[in-house]
């Protein structure tokens, strides 16, 4: 294979392993949240507030670090985001007071958060006409590797050396992504002649148009119930097993499951949406999230909740990049960093939903029924208003 070739799905391989540990990282504290939380005496609603923090910080910098990886590439956006992801995973962990710890968790996280996804899923998409829905599911499979390796790992390392020590040898570990981080830059054709012609009012008019068009409305709406759907189950699931029984190593697993699932649904997916259309495997995706939410209300079990773990991973891992190549096919290349970053803040949203809701469910009725209740409906809705979406008006690949 000649180099030119091959490189972009070198890409593919450092996105896919930026999104293992960066969001296996940001992700490990639904395993650590029973530790933290006796540890401290800290309440779990409190302690997910940092997570609702976490998610509105990555999605309100998401806009802003989209924008700058239009304009001067994704590097340095990367570069950025290793090392803040470093420093708050490091400070936090010595937090002395539950609010230092949500404002250290929620904002210098989530601002690292919002560093990764916007610029790794549009450069992406630059490199790739072909296979571009294959090649996008698979730089956001490292989320659903993360819960077989990082998970583990994390659940291990707390019960050996408790929350504060795990949490400090993450944010060491996140800075061997700053090589990955170096080799993600955009196509030759587009790294310096595309920012000259578009800039100004050109770039500007581009962006309040997709701003302005159904598409955008439809997606971020979308974007929102489905995350909404699958961000309390995703950080409680653990809570919820540990508490019908099961000891943390075993209900570990049940996340691991789900990211193993999520690993199967983005290639699966992928492929499908290429072959099929990504439309009818996004609304197909959205509508077996919905169920399996609501099927964990009725969960006690592990076979239970290993059949349930994978149904639920498939679909959210499956449908999550397909909104990236449904936006390409919807919006101009020379913003997709810009409608990514807006689009994440949509979506982020629906994920800081889901850890407060279900820590104040937890806490006022010390169970998790309603929860999984309110994921079913709000994942619906997800269903319906992606069935509004405009048919993709160009080949995605």
């Amino acid at each position: 294979m000649h180099k030119q070739a091959a490189y972009p799905w070198l890409i593919v391989a450092a996105g896919a392993l930026i999104s293992c540990v960066a969001f296996g990282a940001i992700l490990a504290l639904p395993v650590l949240l029973t530790s933290i939380s006796a540890d401290t005496g800290w309440s779990r609603v409190g302690i997910s507030l940092g997570v609702t923090l976490n998610f509105l910080a990555m999605g309100i910098t998401s806009i802003g670090w989209g924008y700058l990886s239009d304009r001067i590439g994704p590097r340095p956006v990367l570069v950025t985001g290793v090392v803040l992801l470093s420093v708050g995973l490091a400070l936090s962990s010595r937090a002395v007071s539950l609010l230092e710890f949500q404002l250290e968790y929620g904002l210098v996280i989530g601002v690292a958060a919002g560093c990764f996804m916007a610029p790794l899923m549009s450069t992406v998409t630059l490199w790739f006409e072909q296979r571009r829905a294959l090649a996008v599911s698979l730089v956001s499979a490292g989320v659903g590797i993360a819960p077989m390796t990082v998970s583990p790992t994390v659940s291990w390392l707390v019960v050996e050396y408790g929350w504060r020590d795990t949490q400090f040898v993450l944010g060491l570990a996140c800075l061997i992504l700053l090589p990955a981080a170096w080799l993600v830059r955009r196509p030759p054709s587009q790294a310096a002649e595309q920012i000259v012609e578009i800039s100004g009012s050109e770039f500007r008019t581009m962006t309040i148009n997709a701003f302005r068009s159904k598409a955008f409305a439809l997606l971020a709406l979308t974007s929102l119930c489905s995350c909404g759907t699958h961000s309390g189950p995703i950080f409680h699931t653990v809570s919820f097993a540990i508490g019908c029984g099961l000891p943390i190593t075993t209900a570990v697993t049940i996340y691991s499951v789900e990211g193993f699932a999520g690993l199967v649904g983005r290639i699966v997916f992928g492929l499908a949406a290429d072959r099929y259309g990504i439309l009818k495997i996004f609304v197909a995706g959205l509508l077996l999230q919905a169920f399996a939410a609501g099927t964990y209300s009725i969960t006690s079990q592990l076979g239970m909740f290993y059949t349930v773990a994978f149904m639920f991973g498939m679909a959210y891992g499956g449908v999550m990049p397909l909104f990236v190549s449904l936006a390409r096919s919807y919006f101009p290349p020379q913003i997709m960093g810009t409608m990514l970053g807006t689009l994440s803040f949509a979506s982020s949203i629906g994920m800081a939903s889901g850890p407060a809701i279900g820590g104040w469910i937890y806490d006022n009725y010390h169970a998790y029924t309603w929860l999984y209740i309110g994921s079913l409906i709000v994942g619906l809705c997800a269903v319906a208003t992606s069935l509004a979406l405009p048919r993709p008006s160009v080949a995605t690949g």
